[in-house]
């Protein structure tokens, strides 16, 4: 079976000083639960903005569902990007739009300029918006405006805009950076559904090494733009951590692979 993303030599560098990204290579397969760690600044964000190219990369190559990423003009990329949900740390909301409204606007890849300018959504698309706000357990919050939500129900909505796009793979960037150890494993496990359940692939990078090993099928390991690690979680060992984070994060890191091995 072919993958369903394939990157290859992929290099970004932003200028003669910073090179954020330097020839990482490894392919990901349909249903694939895959965790990408790394410390701060290692190049983990770059990375997946380069995939649905928010940004463009400097050097490789990007295939994603057989297409060249790179070569895709500007309509191919709005049709491509629909079956790439996208989940931010900092969820990037309307704040003063409802929830139902926001995950709406999840379906504007499809939308001609007219409909999308004006909001004009079937009566399917609002159907489908409710049953997803329902899985993810907001349906109480549906008519609340955004800045009423806590973090972890924001980042609810953000993943809810993400599936109603239908996608194929979600690229989650630091999406349990700025929630507390309950919030957190309610995204985890949602995320982790949305793989084994609806067979959607994840892209996930996690700054929290312990929630890799325990939701992961895969580890990548990302250390100043560079590819060190590329494995299931059960055969990363605490020297290979130790080095990714260097001392950053110190021996807790060690005691947390000790804790998810007992």
């Amino acid at each position: 079976m072919n993958p369903l993303l394939t990157i290859n030599s992929l290099k970004k560098q932003y200028d003669e000083e910073t090179v954020a990204l330097n020839g990482v290579s490894f392919s990901v397969h349909e249903g694939e639960f895959v965790s990408i760690i790394g410390p701060s600044g290692a190049g983990k964000s770059t990375l997946l903005r380069c995939i649905n190219r928010i940004i463009d990369a400097t050097e490789g190559e990007i295939l994603f569902d057989g297409l060249n990423v790179g070569n895709q003009n500007k309509g191919q990329l709005r049709k491509l990007r629909t079956k790439i949900g996208m989940i931010f740390q900092h969820y990037n909301l309307v704040n003063r739009l409802s929830v139902i409204e926001n995950v709406l606007h999840g379906r504007l890849g499809y939308k001609n300029t007219f409909n999308g300018s004006l909001g004009l959504f079937t009566a399917q698309e609002k159907k489908q918006a409710f049953q997803i706000i329902e899985i993810l357990g907001l349906e109480k919050q549906a008519y609340k405006r955004c800045d009423q939500l806590s973090g972890g129900q924001k980042q609810r909505v953000g993943i809810a805009r993400a599936l109603i796009q239908e996608p194929r793979m979600m690229l989650c960037d630091e999406p349990i950076a700025s929630l507390d150890p309950n919030a957190s494993k309610i995204i985890m496990d949602h995320l982790k559904n949305i793989t084994t359940q609806m067979g959607i692939t994840c892209l996930v990078n996690l700054h929290q090494v312990n929630v890799a090993l325990k939701y992961s099928d895969r580890i990548i390991g990302i250390k100043h733009g560079l590819k060190v690690y590329d494995g299931p979680p059960k055969s990363i060992t605490k020297n290979q951590i130790y080095d990714i984070y260097e001392s950053e994060a110190g021996e807790l890191i060690l005691e947390l692979k000790d804790q998810n091995e007992a």
